[in-house]
């Protein structure tokens, strides 16, 4: 596999921000030699107006040969008519079922600096640190039978299937265990909390039995605890810091992981990371969507797909050290007081940057220490 980095734009703000990465790649190619070979694709609405759909197979080839995939946003209000197979959305399915990649892990870290931009009281988000692992390929966006029947009566009928097999929640669960063994050797509590609903689905019955039969199986040394996934939400805007690692299904998992990232005081802040089990690429994005609202003026925020980048050099470019520099250059960025619109307050003064300004701070945060 090439030291290759596939950069999908996508939709919406995703080029704004895209280009920022983009920066930021090129500062560690010169900077630090990491020598990361930069490609470039369409998905999404973008890709089936000039390929006729939202993923080709010519960039799921691309992104399978990448040491990593860094991926924007996809989607829009003028793609809200297609067919569900042809919407933006079905070419960021689509990518990550080729891809592999199980296991999304969702972070909800709220910076120093950004304490006051939560909705929550001061004394509730801070220090606040949640993983979210999230499993990707199953659960009801890929269950079958599915889609929308016309009944004799002449009602229609939309059906989707919530399914999950034992090696499915296996392969997660593991996943979750792991990063709260490793959390623990960092000061990190080191507990995983499983959230389903097993009271009224035997979907959620089989992932809570399974979940417990692993970790006694296989880690008895991480705490686990068991929660419907209802109590969950209204925990994480009670008492958030109660949690360290969360581990649930697809659908729960994108609710619970875009709570969790408002808590922190902008969704335009968070990255994620999707991952196999096989070591094979990975695909890194933004939690925030395309926001079509303020595409196309220069003020999204870029920092959650540069620290979606940070997660790559992590986990796919095994570059801890360069990682670690990224994730204190944002911090430092932040802590100068520099705020894009979404994370802007009157309390901060002056008026809010726009995202090429928020991308050039970081890079000068680099520089100084580098």
């Amino acid at each position: 596999m090439s030291n290759s980095l596939l950069l999908l734009p996508g939709d919406g703000i995703g080029p704004e921000i895209a280009a920022e990465a983009r920066r930021v790649v090129e500062w560690f190619n010169k900077a630090r030699g990491l020598n990361i070979e930069i490609g470039e694709a369409l998905i999404g609405g973008t890709a089936y107006d000039v390929e006729g759909a939202p993923l080709s197979h010519e960039t799921i080839a691309k992104a399978k040969s990448a040491s990593a995939t860094l991926l924007a946003a996809v989607g829009g209000p003028q793609w809200a008519g297609l067919s569900y197979d042809k919407r933006p959305e079905a070419g960021l399915l689509g990518l990550r079922k080729a891809m592999g990649v199980f296991a999304n892990l969702r972070p909800a870290l709220c910076f120093d600096a950004l304490v006051g931009s939560s909705p929550l009281k001061p004394e509730l988000i801070r220090g606040l640190d949640i993983m979210i692992v999230r499993e990707l390929l199953g659960g009801v966006y890929f269950g079958e039978p599915r889609g929308i029947t016309t009944l004799p009566d002449g009602q229609r009928r939309g059906v989707n299937t919530q399914v999950y097999t034992t090696s499915e929640i296996h392969r997660v669960g593991r996943v979750a265990f792991e990063i709260a063994r490793a959390r623990r050797a960092s000061g990190k509590p080191g507990a995983v909390t499983s959230c389903e609903k097993s009271n009224v689905m035997e979907s959620g019955l089989l992932w809570r039995e399974e979940i417990t039969k692993l970790q006694q199986a296989e880690y008895p040394d991480v705490p686990l605890s068991h929660m419907y996934t209802d109590n969950c939400a209204m925990q994480l805007c009670k008492a958030p810091k109660q949690f360290d690692v969360i581990v649930t299904d697809n659908l729960f998992g994108d609710i619970l992981s875009d709570e969790a990232a408002m808590l922190t005081g902008s969704i335009g802040m968070l990255p994620s990371a999707s991952l196999s089990g096989s070591g094979g690429p990975g695909l890194y994005e933004p939690v925030h969507g395309s926001a079509p609202d303020i595409a196309g003026k220069g003020v999204a925020n870029p920092l959650a797909m540069i620290l979606s980048f940070e997660f790559a050099l992590r986990y796919s470019f095994l570059a801890p050290a360069e990682a670690d520099l990224l994730r204190k250059a944002v911090e430092n960025t932040l802590e100068t007081g520099v705020r894009t619109g979404d994370i802007w307050t009157s309390a901060d003064g002056g008026s809010p940057i726009n995202t090429r300004a928020m991308g050039e701070a970081v890079i000068e945060q680099l520089a100084r220490l580098n």
